[in-house]
């Protein structure tokens, strides 16, 4: 086991570049399930979650051979359709292969993922649209079992209790490029990353309009062939730097980000008194000065809206912010795991049903901290960062499912920051 211990205090400088979207790369490798011919995808990030997929692939029967670092060629030409629980338990996003092993073989098999710290993360809306093509689809025993043979187009809505399923709508596109007849999405998620995934599917050979917009549709095809892909940049990864510099009161410039998939974060980052430059449309630069910051109120919403994926971060930049800040949770409204550790640190923050009321500008205390999930990492780390003396992280391997190398980046733009043993921490800190 590994920790991260930060020394706060020490503003940030200089640039680094976003590495390939975890969110885009993970369906990407599923849909590489599609066809028998080689895919090669290049910018994809060097995370666990990436490695967990890729030996999810193997074990359908896909070879799969890493190019250069970030580029891996997937050769698919005979798999097999049963997931067992042993790969799945490792990684949620591993339902994403339902998709594209109904859409391959007309069937599939996979165990059911499990909870999720940050709230309940149902697929009955995955499995809602598979039966209106027209499959069979069964829950037993902790397995999904799907039969596609006689599944054709058809209408499906896919909204949902907290808007659009992002995976979803993957999924359910994964399934129906290879389906009979036409099928429209409805309410489909208009995520950055799902608009990359189509245009993946399309190089393949896929029918698809309404690319970028709420209404898919689809008119399924014979065959799929390969393709070569670029990875969209991370978006998640590129605001979180930008955190970095503005919560340290540095100066960070992010190479790689695409300005315009970041516009309600970087709105909020000025309402706050951010200084915010967009020197062109993939390099936006951050200065912070505390002083001039304000609270503002912010609401996750799914893609254009505020990003639930920079909801932790963004909650501790506010903690040094004079006033009274507000964050209410839209898409999963128990995410605030990281609350009480940021409370360990001094912040001063209420969770009130899916709000976080953020009393800020008291200033932050190292402390060792926790890290519950993802995001929770990255906002300890943030928060660290901007606090006087000593912070220890535990548990990071979550971390490294979704920031390659964050501990290094940091510490070339001036981070007091290191990565070590647990019997390197003191023994008053460790977990029991």
């Amino acid at each position: 086991m590994e920790v991260v211990r930060i020394v706060g205090g020490r503003p940030l400088a200089g640039a680094v570049t976003v590495a390939g979207a975890k969110n885009a790369s993970l369906p990407m490798l599923a849909a590489t399930l599609l066809t028998a011919e080689p895919c090669v995808l290049h910018n994809v990030p060097d995370l666990s979650d990436v490695r967990f997929m890729i030996e999810i692939l193997r074990h359908h029967g896909a070879t799969v051979e890493k190019l250069e670092p970030g580029s891996w060629r997937i050769t698919a030409e005979e798999i097999q359709p049963h997931t067992p629980y042993d790969l799945v338990r490792k990684m949620r996003a591993s339902i994403c292969l339902l998709g594209a092993l109904v859409g391959r073989l007309r069937e599939a098999e996979i165990a059911m993922p499990g909870g999720c710290v940050i709230g309940p993360r149902p697929i009955d809306l995955h499995l809602k649209g598979l039966a209106r093509l027209g499959c069979t689809v069964t829950h037993q025993n902790g397995y999904i079992s799907v039969d596609a043979r006689n599944a054709s187009g058809t209408y499906i809505f896919m909204g949902g209790r907290h808007g659009s399923t992002v995976t979803g709508t993957a999924n359910l596109l994964m399934a129906t490029v290879l389906t009979p007849g036409v099928t429209r999405l409805d309410s489909a998620a208009c995520e950055p990353e799902i608009v990359d995934l189509c245009r993946m599917l399309v190089a393949m050979g896929a029918r698809i309009e309404g690319i970028g917009s709420p209404v898919l549709t689809i008119t399924g095809v014979e065959k799929l062939g390969g393709c070569t892909h670029t990875v969209l940049p991370d978006r998640i990864e590129a605001g979180t730097y930008l955190l970095a510099g503005a919560i340290t009161e540095g100066e960070v410039t992010v190479h790689g980000a695409i300005t315009e998939q970041l516009g309600a974060f970087l709105d909020k980052l000025d309402e706050v008194g951010v200084e915010v430059d967009v020197l062109n449309p993939a390099v936006i630069r951050v200065r912070g000065n505390l002083a001039k910051c304000r609270p503002v109120d912010i609401i996750t919403l799914p893609h254009p809206g505020f990003a639930t994926d920079l909801q932790a971060q963004f909650s501790a930049l506010l903690t040094l912010i004079p006033g009274i800040s507000l964050i209410t949770e839209r898409i999963y409204p128990n995410r605030f795991m990281h609350v009480p550790e940021l409370q360990r640190m001094g912040a001063d923050i209420a969770i009130e049903g899916p709000t976080a009321i953020v009393k800020g500008g008291k200033g932050l205390t190292g402390a060792p901290v926790m890290a519950s999930d993802l995001r929770a990492s990255a906002a300890l780390i943030l928060a660290g960062l901007a606090a006087q003396g000593e912070t220890w992280v535990q548990r990071i391997y979550h971390l490294d499912r979704g920031y390659a190398q964050f501990d290094k980046q940091l510490a070339a733009l001036g981070a007091d920051i290191a990565r070590l043993k647990a019997e390197e921490m003191p023994k008053d800190y460790c977990e029991e």
